[in-house]
């Protein structure tokens, strides 16, 4: 891969991705480092390995060691030393949307030429903060958060300081942050949220930038005085790396295990089971395809009960997780490739991955009425309403419309992963 400025880079995009980086910082050399993986976890807690270039020596949780930084030495392919970028959140390395985001912007740095380093109350991080977490009883001290950040250049905060879920701990994170370069990624606000609606915007300082990953957020932030830049999230266009093949052996190996013929219809929700996501609207989809469901994701929030309540009453089969026997690694790729529609009955998401990846992935989509989900829909994408069911059985029975193909070339040009570090970059705070 070269750059813009004639730097290139060992290593890969993620997912088989192609393109002319952007310039990183101090870019006068290609890198000698070795390959580092960076996990993106797909729904139901499956990892699935990115590579990426660049030395970095791992630590284990909570060790206080050093992270892998080189900052204060000089690296002989550079003038000078790397930087170094902190992510830190609440929990990363999970099959929840900020971790997969967040294993993106990682990559991205790395493209960019920083060290990158996890913070986290919990999860497969760097340095584990176990007071970051959600719901804990008491936060990190600000000297905690100093010493887990200390050798940072830039810190990312994915989230704990854009949605209230530990309060106190955002407090201390936005104490440390003072004066110093800094990011906040927000996926959610808290007036997003009508348990959270009573709390007040996120902190500001002049040394940070806001982030937001749709234009409604960007808005908001806007009203209550915080300028942002939109960054929508990004995705791999070309799954299986492009290879025909690769996708059908998928299909047949997922729809073997599950014990379904070519034949039998297969509807897939890739979400966790909490009251936003709808289920029951999902469920509703595939009874009127008279199809299978296929929920990817597990109970959470205390929504089991009701998920025992909604697959009993269904009047379709429903599935759940992976299927038993399916050869490792589960990857959610695969999950689209088995399926025949996708289902996004969400009454609200922060963006809502699963509609630009059924377009990447080329498979019809319905979708809930969700705002962001009109703000994407925008851009040219063609979906199918809830309600819309007749329409889409319709289509299914004679695909004849080029609808799939638009949708692909929407997402190609508009959401394409390898455009991130160069977004990214124009984003970034001088340290």
């Amino acid at each position: 891969m070269v750059s813009e400025c004639g730097w290139s880079r060992r290593g890969t995009l993620p997912a088989g991705a192609t393109a002319r980086l952007p310039c990183p910082p101090s870019a006068h050399a290609d890198t000698k480092g070795r390959a580092r993986t960076v996990p993106v976890v797909a729904p139901g807690g499956h990892s699935v390995e990115r590579i990426a270039a660049g030395a970095r020596r791992r630590v284990g949780p909570g060790s206080g060691q050093g992270s892998g930084s080189v900052r204060g030495r000089r690296a002989d392919h550079y003038r000078v030393a790397i930087p170094t970028a902190a992510l830190l959140s609440f929990r990363l390395g999970g099959s929840d949307g900020v971790s997969v985001e967040s294993a993106k912007w990682a990559w991205a740095l790395d493209v960019l030429g920083f060290e990158v380093l996890t913070v986290a109350g919990s999860g497969p991080v760097d340095r584990r903060l176990p007071g970051l977490a959600i719901g804990a009883p008491e936060p990190p001290t600000r000297d905690e958060v100093l010493d887990a950040i200390n050798d940072a250049d830039l810190v990312v905060v994915e989230n704990l300081c854009s949605l209230p879920l530990n309060p106190a701990a955002g407090a201390v994170v936005a104490s440390a942050l003072a004066g110093r370069p800094a990011v906040l990624h927000h996926h959610d606000l808290p007036w997003q949220r009508a348990e959270l609606s009573g709390f007040p915007p996120p902190p500001d300082d002049r040394r940070w930038r806001h982030v937001t990953i749709n234009e409604l957020s960007r808005r908001d932030l806007l009203r209550h005085g915080i300028e942002a830049t939109t960054l929508y999230n990004r995705f791999d266009p070309a799954p299986f790396g492009g290879s025909v093949d690769r996708l059908a052996e998928a299909r047949r190996a997922v729809r073997a295990a599950w014990d379904l013929d070519e034949t039998a219809r297969l509807v897939l929700q890739p979400t966790r089971a909490i009251p936003r996501k709808n289920v029951a609207g999902g469920i509703r989809v595939a009874s009127g395809l008279g199809a299978v469901f296929w929920l990817l994701g597990n109970a959470e929030d205390g929504f089991g009960p009701e998920l025992e309540r909604l697959v009993a009453r269904a009047d379709v089969p429903v599935l759940r997780g992976w299927p038993d026997g399916l050869a490792p690694p589960h990857d959610v790729a695969s999950a689209y490739a088995a399926c025949d529609v996708v289902a996004l009955p969400s009454t609200w998401e922060g963006f809502g991955n699963p509609a630009i990846e059924s377009a990447v992935h080329r498979r019809p989509l319905a979708i809930g009425p969700y705002p962001v989900g009109r703000e994407l829909a925008s851009f040219g994408f063609d979906w199918f309403a809830l309600g819309e069911t007749p329409r889409l059985d319709r289509w299914l029975t004679a695909p004849t419309d080029p609808l799939l193909d638009r949708n692909a070339r929407v997402a190609a040009e508009q959401f394409a992963l390898d455009g991130l570090p160069g977004a990214l970059a124009a984003a970034l705070p001088p340290w």
